[in-house]
């Protein structure tokens, strides 16, 4: 199953236009702007298509309620899921019965889900021809097996902050690439903490 290891992928680094940008380091005001945007943000839903090296997709749905909490479901794509609950970031399992655990702080959705986003240390703008695009590089290096996440937004006044979210790409410390595309973005709508439970996953008995 390619989707395993993919979906931690997804999550650990970031864009959905031009990789083949290069990644210029600058300080830009688009760092802060992408700061205030996610800071902002109290809660989003979309769908997501999935994308990785290989043009293999998994769909889903997205879930996201700030500061720790996130959802990815993958439905019918796959039986498994990626929940933080507010603490740790799970990675459930259910076709072998698994279940991974990190400590949100220490895990790539720490940018995403912090109650107050900060990251000048980490991110820099990279060029681009569309002004109503920004891309913002991630990339961390006290932890470089996160590998390097590029964030696309779309400038929105109807956004919080005025930017939409439009999904990431992932780029792996074995330059593999997965991206993820959102469609369908609501935000700070109102999602209840049931919304990040999930059934323990049962380890199957060998035969």
């Amino acid at each position: 199953m390619f989707f395993s290891s993919n979906v931690l992928r997804a999550l650990a680094p970031i864009a959905l236009v031009a990789l083949a940008v290069p990644a210029v380091a600058a300080v830009d005001p688009a760092v802060s702007q992408v700061e205030r945007s996610l800071a902002a943000t109290s809660s989003m839903t979309a769908t997501f298509v999935q994308t990785n090296g290989k043009g293999q997709q998994l769909n889903g749905k997205l879930v996201l309620k700030r500061p720790g909490k996130a959802r990815f479901d993958y439905g019918s794509s796959a039986n498994i899921a990626m929940v933080a609950d507010g603490s740790n970031l799970y990675f459930l399992d259910y076709d072998v019965g698994q279940k991974n655990r990190w400590p949100i702080a220490k895990s790539p959705l720490a940018p995403l889900l912090s109650s107050n986003p900060d990251l000048g240390r980490i991110a820099s703008a990279l060029p681009v021809k569309d002004p109503g695009v920004v891309l913002i590089r991630l990339r961390d290096a006290r932890r470089p097996e996160f590998g390097t996440m590029i964030m696309a937004f779309v400038k929105t006044p109807a956004a919080p902050g005025g930017l939409q979210l439009e999904g990431w790409t992932s780029i792996d410390a074995q330059n593999k690439k997965t991206t993820i595309k959102l469609d369908q973005q609501r935000y700070n709508v109102a999602i209840p903490d049931t919304a990040f439970q999930f059934a323990e996953p049962q380890k199957k008995r060998r035969g």
